[in-house]
């Protein structure tokens, strides 16, 4: 199993919206390197949800139900998109703030790429946001 990051404009598609979907389609990723991202995630791969612009920090994890597929939303047929079906809240959210300020997080895509949409995790760096997050990995 492989480890994520997808992040979301709340205004846009929220976790409650993924919660209440239950499975939804990943979509409108228009980054090369996301997209890429994307291509190797595989099914039952997890993925940390996390609240960009104002919120900035992790509020769920979702897991890959259906891998990599054409984005019928991006008329150049160049991109794709996944389906994630939401699992559980994180107890307590962790912040982007609580991200950066941790050492051992320092090598995080997120806090290297920080305009990167969709992001690797190590195993090391999951089961590390999971403890500080109170969620069980």
């Amino acid at each position: 199993m492989a480890y994520w990051l997808l992040k979301s404009e709340p205004g846009a598609w929220s976790w409650d919206d993924q919660v209440r979907a239950g499975t939804d389609c990943w979509d409108g990723v228009r980054n090369y390197q996301a997209a890429n991202n994307m291509k190797a995630m595989k099914r039952g791969d997890r993925a940390f949800f996390y609240h960009s612009v104002n919120e900035k920090r992790i509020v769920g994890i979702v897991e890959v139900v259906k891998e990599y597929y054409p984005d019928p939303s991006d008329p150049t047929g160049r991109f794709g998109m996944v389906d994630v079906k939401a699992l559980k809240p994180m107890t307590r959210p962790v912040t982007l703030a609580e991200i950066k300020a941790e050492p051992r997080l320092a090598d995080l895509a997120l806090v290297r790429q920080s305009r990167l949409s969709v992001v690797p995790v190590s195993e090391a760096q999951w089961k590390l946001i999971c403890a500080m997050g109170e969620t069980e990995a």
